[in-house]
């Protein structure tokens, strides 16, 4: 059976989000930003991948995303190195979330509206995931540390969500026009 006959519930969840006018308002908002971030030949160049074949916004996801799973893992265990070295961790993947979000805004820019609405609910995910481990870096910095490992694993499941439109939107095809019914 072909999957477009009987779509599943996340290709439907990824169809009424490309259908989803009520985000247009976004996306207008994120255009003029995302076209200045793509202006110049050069950026738009690097940002592509033209020369690597791998568009940079892939390319720096693995720092943030990386560095936030990484805490995470070592918030299982319950002596001092590791809590120093998560915490790290938390502020590296913070910083690293900065060039990964403008990469970001900047591929977005090359994308049809469909997947531009899809972007800008997988930007909001990134921004409360970033928010999220802001906060977890600030609890343990202040010596919460246990405050900061719930936030870091609150922060991990947006990062889930947030990665699964991610793939969709770097895969390029379009839920919505895979025969499903949304209504």
């Amino acid at each position: 059976m072909h999957a477009a006959s009987n779509p599943g519930r996340y290709t439907r969840l990824l169809g009424a989000l490309e259908e989803a006018k009520r985000l247009d308002a976004a996306v207008v908002a994120a255009e003029p930003l995302a076209a200045r971030l793509m202006a110049q030949r050069k950026v738009r160049t690097i940002v592509r991948g033209d020369t690597t074949g791998i568009p940079l916004h892939t390319i720096l996801t693995d720092g943030p995303f990386g560095a936030w799973w990484s805490a995470v893992f070592l918030d299982l265990f319950d002596d001092e190195a590791s809590r120093r070295s998560s915490q790290r961790l938390v502020a590296l993947g913070v910083v690293a979330a900065v060039p990964t979000a403008l990469s970001g805004w900047a591929t977005w820019s090359g994308k049809d509206r469909p997947l531009k609405r899809v972007g800008v609910v997988h930007a909001a995910a990134n921004g409360a995931a970033t928010a999220v481990y802001v906060a977890s870096w600030r609890a343990r910095s202040r010596g919460n540390h246990r405050a900061g490992v719930r936030l870091a694993r609150m922060g991990a499941v947006l990062l889930l969500v947030s990665g699964f439109l991610g793939g969709h939107l770097s895969s390029g095809r379009h839920a919505s026009r895979q025969g499903v019914v949304h209504g």
